[in-house]
């Protein structure tokens, strides 16, 4: 640009895609970022609030510093181009739009008018929708000294083991296996990379956690989890997490010792699984699992995709994952199924260990699954406005099987056994107890 065509921009007032300032600082790299995820700009340095030139002093050691410190935090190279007027020095930054997100210091920034504004949830998540994946993103130059090479190579040897991945043989370098594997966009690492096998990848993505919590109650913790590390380590933890805060038994079938766990494992890792691979990595929010003597309840951020529901969810679908290349390196390492089906084998593993289907909670920003070890937990006798002898009863009746009046009678004696009948009565017009036998033996078990 010539003196003319800047005197003439100096002249029109700041907007959507023109901005002064005195000098470079972290301001600048903000509306950097802005033009590029809006509609592009220019940036003139030099110049005061009252369009007076004031010039900046830009010797060449200040002029490479300034063209590094944009490469490094924002990973572009706009046009940079220097202008004397009036014996001052102006520095100008011509900004295009950019194809991809651009973010400094993690955060993203939009243009409106002549501000430059940080977008909010719903205006970054349509951004996202709308330009690239947040996994194939780096949020900054990611090095391969930050990635855990035993991971990566343990990887390889599972899905070399299940047969779903053939063409390494283990001994590749570690930018060749990402490049292959879709870890690395433009030669630099993602997201995803990061994610899947990085070494700590909290240094950059600090709610990227598992928090997995034993309760009594609502309100009183008596265990206490955080869990960290790439993906893989996620995975494995959380799941030993869990195992410390549930019951096990034993069954000797032949020579040979089952463990019998309050959920079946399988049915915790796929829930795990899903509560990884389909959370919302733009969200601040860590998946967070919680563990009660009678439920357990896996929640994360990252709801269903648009125009699905929980009755698509629970039916035949195809695989959506939202991360599709972290899920696809989970699929490789056997660990999930590409088809769909995480969600039908969960309940096929519940239901072949005489446990109630899971119940599902979700829109298009929140799932919860929550595992039952009978469906007559505390919170459903809540919600069916029982009475506490009713609950007593109940509770009874999951440790023993079957009550009678005479057995009402001595566990609850401070009432009549007129009273206790009424009570057994209505659990079953509440079709949750039903009677056997004639009205001396008679008994009652659930329906």
């Amino acid at each position: 640009m010539d003196e003319s065509e800047i005197l003439k921009l100096i002249e029109e007032e700041e907007g959507s895609r023109l901005e002064f300032k005195e000098k470079f600082n972290d301001s600048v790299l903000k509306t950097i970022s802005a033009f590029a995820n809006t509609s592009g700009g220019v940036i003139i340095i030099g110049v005061s609030n009252g369009k007076q030139i004031v010039g900046i002093d830009l010797n060449d050691e200040n002029l490479q510093r300034i063209t590094n410190g944009i490469i490094d935090h924002l990973n572009i190279s706009p046009e940079i181009e220097t202008v004397k007027i009036n014996d001052k020095l102006l520095l100008i930054i011509k900004v295009g739009k950019s194809n991809i997100p651009i973010s400094f210091r993690g955060r993203y920034y939009k243009r409106a008018g002549n501000t430059t504004r940080e977008m909010n949830f719903e205006e970054l998540k349509r951004f996202f929708q709308r330009d690239l994946r947040w996994e194939r993103l780096s949020e900054r130059e990611f090095r391969f000294d930050d990635i855990d090479e035993k991971t990566v190579r343990n990887f390889l040897s599972s899905a070399k083991a299940k047969g779903r991945l053939t063409v390494f043989s283990g001994n590749e370098p570690l930018e060749e296996i990402f490049e292959r594997l879709g870890l690395m966009e433009k030669g630099h690492i993602n997201n995803a990379g990061m994610l899947l096998f990085g070494e700590n990848p909290q240094k950059y993505f600090g709610h990227a956690k598992v928090r997995v919590v034993c309760l009594k109650d609502d309100v009183t913790i008596i265990g206490d989890r955080w869990i960290e590390g790439n993906l893989f380590k996620q995975f494995a933890e959380t799941e030993e997490a869990i195992k410390n805060f549930i019951n096990v038994r034993y069954e000797i079938k032949g020579f040979e010792r089952e463990d019998i766990w309050d959920y079946p494992l399988e049915a915790i890792r796929e829930g795990i699984a899903n509560a990884l691979l389909h959370r919302d990595y733009l969200r601040p929010i860590n998946v967070q699992i919680k563990v009660y003597d009678d439920r357990m309840r896996i929640f994360n951020v990252g709801g269903l995709p648009d125009e699905w529901d929980t009755e698509k969810i629970l039916s035949s679908h195809s695989s959506m994952p939202r991360n599709p290349i972290i899920f696809h390196i989970f699929y490789l390492a056997g660990i999930v199924e590409n088809v769909g089906s995480g969600i039908e084998r969960m309940f096929k593993a519940l239901k072949h260990a005489g446990l109630p289907d899971p119940k599902i909670t979700a829109n298009h920003s929140e799932f919860e699954l929550m595992f039952m070890k009978d469906i007559y937990t505390e919170e459903y006798l809540r919600n069916l406005g029982l009475n506490e002898r009713q609950t007593e009863l109940i509770k009874y009746i999951k440790n023993h099987g079957v009550i009678t009046l005479l057995t009402a009678r001595n566990l609850i004696p401070t009432v009549s056994e007129k009273t206790l009948y009424r009570d057994l009565q209505d659990l079953v017009k509440k079709e949750i107890l039903k009677e056997m036998g004639e009205k001396k033996g008679r008994k009652y078990v659930f329906l």
